[in-house]
């Protein structure tokens, strides 16, 4: 291993981020380092994660992709830059983030529950339950899905509560409009897979939403997306007024910043990235 390579594997070591954004860290170090290079930048820690270098490579070296992926990779190396300087001294310009898939609507998911029952062959029927029951009503993500086994849904002290492995694991109750249907789904499959039961490339990265694709699906419900599921579970979270440290817990997402995309969803939630931010610090409902 090179020198250059240790301090930055140290580096990525070092960060508090979940196991899955290790990969997309080092790619991300790597594109600034070959943006540097071209800029005569020192390779070291120091010289490539100097703030304005990072700016330089977000503005000038990434102007050919979407604004959110320059925010994504600023993110990145904001943190990456914090254990060598230190804070900067003020925060950037934000780039616009992607905008959050909007939720589904009550009526919505009562046609997208009707449509997956229609399923005419039961593991097909059982599988698009299992989207809107784990989706909407604990906001799993695709891949946590194709990793959920029965035995990872618990039922007891009046709720129902799903344990991801992801990501460091997390808890997450789910909804009690949905708690009963996952107890179900979860106790037929066992110690086996809830979503799309036997072997299967479960590490494919559209293994779920291929499987949606294909379903016959009623022309008049409501496209059948984890996307929308996940983001209806997290707007009623936010309608609900579930504390911010409770609700970053249960979803998997790491920071408050990240659930303004949401927050755009909910009447009279506000969306400002400061203001969240200020909300999860004093732990504030509103």
């Amino acid at each position: 291993m090179t020198a250059a390579g240790s301090w930055q594997d140290a580096l990525v070591g070092g960060a508090v981020m979940a196991p899955r954004e290790v990969p997309r860290a080092r790619s991300v170090l790597a594109l600034l380092a070959g943006f540097a290079a071209g800029e005569g930048v020192p390779a070291s820690p120091a010289g490539l994660l100097d703030y304005d270098v990072v700016e330089a490579f977000c503005v000038r070296g990434c102007a050919g992709r979407a604004s959110s992926t320059r925010g994504t990779y600023r993110s990145v190396l904001y943190q990456l830059a914090g254990q060598v300087h230190g804070e900067p001294g003020q925060r950037a310009t934000p780039f616009a983030g992607a905008k959050a898939p909007a939720p589904y609507s009550l009526a919505e998911r009562a046609d997208l529950a009707a449509a997956a029952r229609a399923q005419r062959d039961p593991g097909r029927r059982s599988s698009a339950l299992a989207m809107v029951v784990f989706g909407v009503g604990a906001g799993l993500r695709p891949g946590e899905l194709a990793a959920l086994r029965g035995s990872d849904v618990i039922r007891g002290g009046g709720r129902v509560v799903v344990h991801v492995a992801a990501g460091g694991g997390r808890a997450v109750p789910v909804a009690p409009a949905y708690a009963g249907r996952a107890a179900g789904l979860a106790r037929r499959a066992g110690g086996g897979f809830v979503f799309r039961a036997g072997p299967a490339d479960r590490g494919y990265k559209n293994f779920v939403n291929n499987f949606a694709g294909r379903l016959a699906w009623d022309p008049g419900a409501p496209s059948l997306s984890m996307g929308r599921a996940r983001s209806s579970f997290i707007c009623d979270h936010l309608a609900a007024g579930t504390p911010l440290r409770t609700l970053l817990a249960i979803s998997g997402i790491l920071e408050a910043e990240s659930l303004a995309r949401y927050a755009r969803h909910v009447p009279g939630m506000t969306a400002s990235k400061a203001a969240l931010r200020a909300r999860w610090r004093t732990g504030a409902i509103r």
